[in-house]
C-alpha cells in the first residue's frame, strides 16, 4: 500500500509540474501512447516530471533552456524539440533567448542542428502569432582578441592551452574556435553567460562524445557564477533526454572538476 501511495504521489506531482510547463502537449503525448505503450506515458509523468522536473536547484527557465539546447544538439528529436520550445516560452523564456541557444549549438553540434532548431522555433512562433526582434550585434573587427577576452572569463589559461595543444597540428583551429565560438557567438546579446553555460553543459552531456570539453565548460560555469547544484541538476535532467549513461558520465566529469574548487 505504501508503494502505491508513493507512485500515486509521484504521478500527481508530475501532472502538476507538467501543467506548469505545457499541459496540452503533455496530455497529447500520453494520449498518443495509450493504445500501444500506456506505461511509457505513466513513466513520463512519474519520472520526467514527478521525479526530475520537480527537483529544486534550477528553475523552470533554466531547465527548459537546458532541454532546448540538448534536443537541438541531439538533432533527431524534432517533435520533442517543438514541445519544449513551446514550453520554454510558456515558462518565460523569450524568443530571442531561444534563438541564441540554437545559434550557440552551431559550435557544438554543427550548423545543420542549429538551422533545424531555428526552423522549429519559427514554426512555434508562427503558430502562436509571436514576433521576434533580431538583435543587432556590434561589429568587432578583431574577432580573435574579442573572443579571447570572453574565453578568459571562463578560464584565464584556456587560450594558452589551446595554442600549445594545436600549434603543430592545427593552429587555425584555435583561431576559428576563439574568433567564431567566443568572438562571434558567446559574446552575443540576449542570453546571459550563465544561461549559455547551462545550455552548453546540457548539450555536451547529451551528446556524450566530448568529455574534456564538458569538463572545461563545467569549470567555466563555476568561474562565472553557476553553483555546483545548478550544474548537477542540469546534468541530472539529461537522464530524461539522453539517458542514464550520458548523465552518469556527466556527473563523473563534474565530480572530477569539483575537486579543484
Amino acid at each position: 500500500m505504501k508503494n502505491n501511495n508513493t507512485q500515486a504521489n509521484r504521478y500527481t506531482l508530475g501532472l502538476e509540474k507538467l501543467k506548469e510547463i505545457d499541459d496540452k502537449a503533455g496530455e497529447a503525448v500520453v494520449e498518443s501512447l495509450k493504445d500501444i505503450a500506456p506505461d511509457l506515458g505513466k513513466y513520463i509523468i512519474e519520472f520526467s516530471f514527478g521525479d526530475i522536473y520537480s527537483r529544486k536547484g534550477t528553475d523552470l527557465q533554466q531547465k527548459e533552456i537546458a532541454v532546448v539546447a540538448a534536443l537541438t544538439a541531439i538533432g533527431n528529436a524534432a517533435p520533442q524539440l517543438k514541445v519544449h520550445t513551446q514550453a520554454a516560452l510558456n515558462v518565460g523564456c523569450s524568443p530571442e533567448e531561444l534563438v541564441e541557444v540554437m545559434i550557440q549549438m552551431a559550435g557544438y553540434s554543427g550548423f545543420p542542428s542549429a538551422i533545424n532548431g531555428i526552423n522549429t522555433l519559427k514554426e512555434v512562433l508562427e503558430e502562436e502569432n509571436l514576433s521576434i526582434n533580431p538583435v543587432e550585434e556590434d561589429e568587432n573587427e578583431d574577432r580573435f582578441n574579442y573572443g579571447a577576452e570572453w574565453l578568459s572569463k571562463l578560464d584565464k589559461n584556456q587560450l594558452s592551452v589551446l595554442k600549445e595543444n594545436f600549434k603543430d597540428s592545427a593552429p587555425d583551429l584555435v583561431k576559428f574556435t576563439v574568433a567564431f565560438g567566443y568572438g562571434d557567438v558567446f559574446s552575443r546579446k540576449n542570453l546571459d553567460p550563465k544561461m549559455r553555460q547551462i545550455a552548453t553543459i546540457a548539450a555536451l552531456t547529451a551528446l556524450g562524445t566530448a568529455r574534456p570539453q564538458l569538463a572545461f565548460h563545467i569549470k567555466g560555469g563555476l568561474n562565472i557564477g553557476l553553483t555546483k547544484e545548478e550544474i548537477l541538476e542540469t546534468i541530472l535532467l539529461m537522464t530524461v533526454y539522453s539517458g542514464f549513461p550520458s548523465s552518469i558520465n556527466g556527473i563523473n566529469t563534474a565530480k572530477e572538476v569539483f575537486k579543484e574548487f
